[in-house]
């Protein structure tokens, strides 16, 4: 036996011997001086051991972190005891739980309005008062201004090629595209056709015309903007119908209309009666069908057309899932491909390649586990869960990085089991940190307001602590056979050195390249980088300075950036890129921002209008909402205001209840539109509900609706008179009034419980806060780096924020830990061991993330490719706290070492 290079290898007393393949060691001879060392370094810590029992159980800040090896490393003796048996049950859990994915299509829902709206949003109870109260009744008695919801409709933006459409050629052509879409057909399940004509919606038994000036069958003049003067008792607002004017004389603010560059055509139909919401919606299916075939028979010379309904922006959203499901593919390969690439090793004996391809696998299990279970309990699964495979095949397999950075520095004279049970007791903080904040993380943010981000937290965290338990069993396992096979192949060297190894073998075999002198795995190059030369630079005094400039620098930019943010989430980034959405969103924008909804004010409560005093209560209110910098009073719409003027003109007296009631009916013959303004109770003669209607300018913005809504809410609620405001676009806007709130509400309840989390874990408080403080400090930068890359704070990005949290936890945690884990005194050295125990795991995790998310930046839909760039930036700071702020930062406190140190072993404790 050859005994020239030998290895000392200290066994306890009754601990089992190594293999009888393992060459290398010297046998035990009784009267070896090495063994009666060992033997006395065993009965010295026999003694310590009795001596801390009589003392009793002392809790230090790392009370949990030793139990919590310790258990661990049973575990892994354990799983590399039976390495096939957590092999394949992993397996066929996943096998059994995917088969929850049969309910995917009856769990699936991206409906808009309940996904990306607040979950009990003010505007949806105003909704439901004002559906209450004043009913809808499209077959008769319809008005455009007075919907409570979008209604079903096909709208036009029809744009001249010239400086106006108000020319005979641009005007014909006008009067025929609305002839082909009223005479767009479809035909429903019996083979009925049926017309625009047959569903629309209709006023005084007319369909209600798709624009006023379309009454004029020739090129309309003498027209007055933005209210048209139909008649002495009707009058049309076409702010929101006719846009890019150029106004001539006249009085301010109606002026006579010279040109018009853009002419809104819509087209309503019904939908009160479930028969004809489903033939509406059949119609329209069949519009965005045709209705581009149409288009180019037609052949317009003199006019662009841009087209949209009332389901393009659903339809248009569904289909975002669809298009990113091949990139999952992609980023499957790129995840195996960098793994088996990092795990790489020139020695083929001891290169982890299989052992990564086998993590991203854990993870993809993990992924088909944790989505069958959640589809199995009903879960509901929305467009951003499609997000959640990218994500965790970036960070499932960070862990595994982990655990094979733990495994090649355990003795290779130990056997398997002994060796999985040191991995898994040193990996046991870090992997359980990681999973923990992560996890924390996304169940936290389950307090948000947006359902979208509450099924994508549920998915996501659920698919990490399978990660989590598979990395334990299924990859352990793998890990644990993969080293026995570089046992069985240890064997070939020693049999090529006595001349025994095959010519097949010694292509397998490098010899001396297995075994290091101190029975460890050879270093790995980026190890030997990190501890060589990236640690060292680091904590030169030159480089800690630059390091503190950065980081002002860094803070500074991200601070001005957070003022520069803006907020919501832009409708026409639900739909992809190449959509027909996007140019008309464009469009309207362009040529009519100038007037924004037509608001609802409306009275629930029965109040005396006849009573001069309440009526100037009630002006008082309506002029407080005019007033509002937002809103246009010239061109408000009262009911009230209309009949006083209608009395005054009759010379009656509107102060007398009798009259008032009397001449009620007559006023409403007269203006027909009114009667959906008004509830009257005849027989007890009182007003139940009542509503008017003011007009707003120029909210061309996140930020002006939000404070238009915020000013309107508020001076409604201090009125005398209780008032309501709604209009069905505030539906989407109450995302403005919880987004900061619950950004801010999620980021400090999730950052306290990283901070107890990292005070359990990480054994010295003032880490545990360099821990906290990195959060806080990455969270300021990813928001503030957003408005540098066009990015709004939405539900969207709120996600990304979440995730923000626990993977600087991540970071951070994991170069903390063994900062105060190790034994220098130097912080200096301390920093280096650092970085060289986790440095290059880190880089791994860092990198592994953005391969899996890069793919996303490819992708055609908003939604996607901000999902990338948050994650960049979230990656890309996390990563430079941990491996350039945080170690610098704690080098300027060198009390920052473990809080319990066992203390070694001295000559005068040993018999």
């Amino acid at each position: 036996m050859d005994t020239a290079s030998p290895i000392p290898r200290m066994i306890p007393n009754g601990q089992k011997s190594p293999s009888d393949y393992r060459p290398r060691f010297p046998p035990r001879e009784p009267e070896s001086l090495l063994w009666k060392e060992v033997d006395k370094l065993v009965a010295c810590n026999k003694k310590q051991d009795r001596a801390s029992q009589a003392r009793g159980p002392q809790c230090h800040s790392n009370c949990i972190e030793t139990p919590l090896s310790r258990l661990f490393r049973k575990l892994g003796r354990v799983v590399g005891k039976y390495p096939w048996v957590f092999l394949l049950l992993p397996v066929l859990l996943s096998a059994g739980l995917g088969s929850g994915f049969m309910f995917l299509h009856k769990l699936k829902t991206d409906n808009i309005e309940e996904q990306f709206t607040p979950v009990g949003g003010p505007a949806k109870r105003e909704r439901s008062l004002a559906q209450e109260y004043f009913p809808t009744n499209d077959s008769g008695s319809f008005s455009a201004s007075r919907l409570t919801t979008e209604g079903s409709f096909a709208s036009l933006l029809v744009v001249s090629t010239s400086d106006s459409l108000l020319t005979v050629p641009a005007w014909d052509e006008v009067r025929s595209l609305d002839a082909n879409v009223r005479n767009l057909s479809m035909k429903d399940a019996k083979g009925v056709s049926f017309t625009y004509e047959r569903l629309c919606a209709q006023m005084l038994d007319e369909c209600s015309l798709s624009n006023p000036l379309l009454k004029f069958q020739v090129v309309p003049t003498n027209l007055t903007f933005p209210v048209l003067e139909v008649n002495s008792t009707t009058s049309v607002f076409l702010g929101n119908l006719v846009g890019g004017v150029e106004l001539g004389s006249g009085i301010s603010p109606t002026r006579n209309l010279e040109k018009a560059k853009a002419l809104k055509l819509v087209y309503y139909l019904r939908e009160d009666a479930a028969s004809d919401l489903e033939l509406s919606r059949e119609w329209l299916s069949a519009f965005l069908r045709d209705f581009p075939l149409v288009l180019q028979d037609l052949r317009l010379k003199d006019l662009e057309v841009f087209y949209f309904t009332s389901l393009s922006r659903q339809e248009e959203f569904d289909g975002n899932v669809k298009e990113v499901i091949p990139l999952f593919s992609v980023s499957y390969f790129l995840i195996i491909f960098f793994s088996v690439v990092s795990c790489y090793r020139m020695n083929h004996i001891i290169s982890k390649m299989w052992v990564a391809a086998f993590g991203v696998i854990s993870a993809g299990l993990a992924v088909v586990s944790s989505f069958g279970l959640l589809l199995y309990c009903g879960v509901p699964f929305v467009v951003t869960v499609a997000n959640a495979p990218f994500l965790i095949l970036g960070v499932g397999v960070d862990d595994m990085f982990i655990m094979v950075s733990a495994w090649q520095r355990t003795k290779l004279i130990h056997n398997i089991e002994e060796r999985l049970a040191d991995t898994y007791a040193e990996a046991a903080v870090s992997i359980t940190i990681t999973t923990l904040t992560d996890v924390l993380a996304f169940y936290i943010g389950i307090m948000t307001s947006f359902k979208s981000v509450q099924a994508f937290c549920i998915y996501t965290g659920t698919t990490l602590l399978f990660c989590f338990l598979y990395n334990i069993t299924y990859f352990g396992a793998f890990l644990a056979l993969n080293g026995k096979v570089e046992d069985y192949l240890n064997q070939f060297v020693f049999q090529q050195e006595q001349g025994r190894c095959s010519t097949a073998k010694k292509l397998l075999c490098r010899k001396g390249l297995y075994i290091s002198p101190d029975g460890k795995e050879e270093i790995h190059a980026m190890n030997t980088f990190f501890r060589k030369y990236y640690g060292p630079l680091l904590t030169n005094i030159w480089s800690k300075l630059f390091v503190l400039l950065l980081y002002a620098g860094y803070l500074a930019a991200s601070i001005y950036g957070c003022f520069q943010i803006q907020e919501g989430i832009d409708l026409r980034n639900l739909a992809s890129d190449n959509s027909y959405v996007i140019p008309y969103y464009s469009m309207e924008k362009e040529y009519f921002s100038e007037f924004g909804p037509r608001i609802m004010v409306y009275i629930t409560k029965s109040v005396p209008y006849w009573d001069e005093i309440t009526r100037n209560y009630l002006d008082t209110c309506i002029k407080e909402l005019e007033s509002n910098q937002y809103v246009s009073e010239t061109f408000s719409d009262s009911w009230l205001r209309a009949y006083e003027n209608y009395l005054k003109g009759a010379h009656q007296n509107i102060n007398n209840r009798t009259i008032f009631f009397r001449d009620l009916g007559q006023f409403l013959k007269f203006f027909p539109e009114y009667k959906l303004d008004i509830q009257v109770n005849e027989t007890a003669k009182e007003i139940l509900s009542s509503r008017f209607f003011i007009q707003s300018i120029n909210v061309s913005t996140a930020v002006k609706e939000k404070m238009m809504l915020n000013q309107l809410r508020s001076a409604a609620t201090q009125c005398a008179i209780p008032l309501t405001v709604y209009h069905p676009a505030f539906i989407y806007f109450d995302q403005y009034t919880v987004i900061i709130d619950n950004t801010i509400q999620n980021a400090v309840v999730a950052a306290a419980a990283m901070l107890i989390v990292s005070l359990l874990f990480i054994p010295n408080p003032l880490c545990s806060l360099w821990v906290t403080f990195a959060i806080s400090s990455v969270i300021v930068g990813v928001a503030g780096f957003m408005s540098y890359w066009d990015v709004n704070l939405d539900s969207i990005s709120m996600i990304n924020l979440i995730i923000c949290i626990g993977f600087t936890v991540d970071f951070s945690a994991h170069i903390s830990y063994a900062f105060v884990s190790r034994d220098s005194m130097n912080v200096n050295q301390k920093a280096i061991e650092a970085l060289d125990l986790l440095g290059y795991p880190v880089v791994q995790g860092a990198v592994s993330t953005i391969i899996g998310v890069v793919a996303l930046a490819a992708a055609k839909a908003y939604i996607f490719r901000t999902f990338f760039k948050i994650m960049f930036l979230v990656i890309l700071f996390g990563a430079a706290h941990g491996l350039i702020f945080i170690p610098v930062f704690l080098t300027f406190f060198g009390i920052c070492s473990r809080a319990h140190e066992e203390t070694p072993c001295r000559d005068s404790d040993c018999p």
